[in-house]
C-alpha cells in the first residue's frame, strides 16, 4: 500500500472541493482556485472535510498514480489556504533585482538588463538589502507546479557556478565547490 496515498487529506473550513465530471478536482479557497484531471482509474472521494483517493488494483501503475494524485491534490488544499513561497538570492558583485508589478528586472553580470515577464498567478517582491549583503527575490502564489517551474527558470538566467559559487541560487541551497588551479613549481 502507498504510504502517500493513503494518507487522508485534510480539508480546512475555507477550503471548498468538488469532483466534477471526467474526473475533475476543483479546490476553491481564499487565495485562488485550481483544477487538476485525475486519471479515470483513482478514485477521490470527499467525506466530512476529509478527501480520500483510492486505487482499484495493486498494479506498478495504480500504485504509482495513488500516490501522485493525493500529493497534487494536497499541494492544491495547502496552496489555495496558506500558499507556498520561494526565495532566490543573486550572489556576485553588481548583482541586482528590481520587480516593476508583473516584470523583474535583473542586473547579472552581462551587458545588458534581463526582463523576466511573471504569469499573473505569482507575485514577487524585492526586498531593500543593506550595503554588503546579497539581493534576494521573494515570489509567492497559491499554485506549486508553477511557482516551482518559475523559480527553475529565474534560477537557469544565471546558474551558480562551481568555484566562487557566483549567481542565481536558492535561500539555504547548498552549493558543490570545487577548488581552483594550484600554482605548480617547474
Amino acid at each position: 500500500m502507498s504510504r502517500i496515498g493513503k494518507l487522508p487529506v485534510n480539508l480546512p473550513a475555507a477550503v471548498s472541493v468538488t469532483i466534477e465530471e471526467g474526473n475533475v478536482v476543483k479546490v476553491k479557497g481564499p487565495l485562488g482556485e485550481l483544477t487538476q484531471k485525475v486519471d479515470p482509474d483513482i478514485e477521490v472521494s470527499v467525506d466530512a472535510g476529509v478527501l480520500t483517493v483510492k486505487r482499484p488494483t495493486d498494479q506498478p501503475r495504480h500504485r504509482s498514480m495513488h500516490g501522485l494524485y493525493r500529493a497534487l491534490i494536497n499541494n492544491m488544499v495547502k496552496g489555495v489556504s496558506e500558499g507556498f513561497t520561494v526565495e532566490q538570492q543573486l550572489v556576485g558583485v553588481g548583482y541586482h533585482v528590481a520587480v516593476n508589478g508583473q516584470i523583474i528586472v535583473f542586473n547579472l553580470g552581462f551587458s545588458h538588463e534581463i526582463h523576466f515577464q511573471l504569469p499573473a498567478e505569482i507575485k514577487a517582491e524585492a526586498p531593500a538589502v543593506k550595503k554588503g549583503q546579497n539581493p534576494i527575490l521573494i515570489m509567492k502564489s497559491h499554485d506549486k507546479q508553477l511557482l516551482g517551474m518559475v523559480a527553475a527558470k529565474v534560477r537557469s538566467l544565471r546558474k551558480p557556478e562551481p568555484y566562487k559559487g557566483k549567481g542565481i541560487r536558492f535561500v539555504g541551497e547548498q552549493l558543490r565547490r570545487k577548488a581552483g588551479k594550484s600554482a605548480s613549481a617547474k
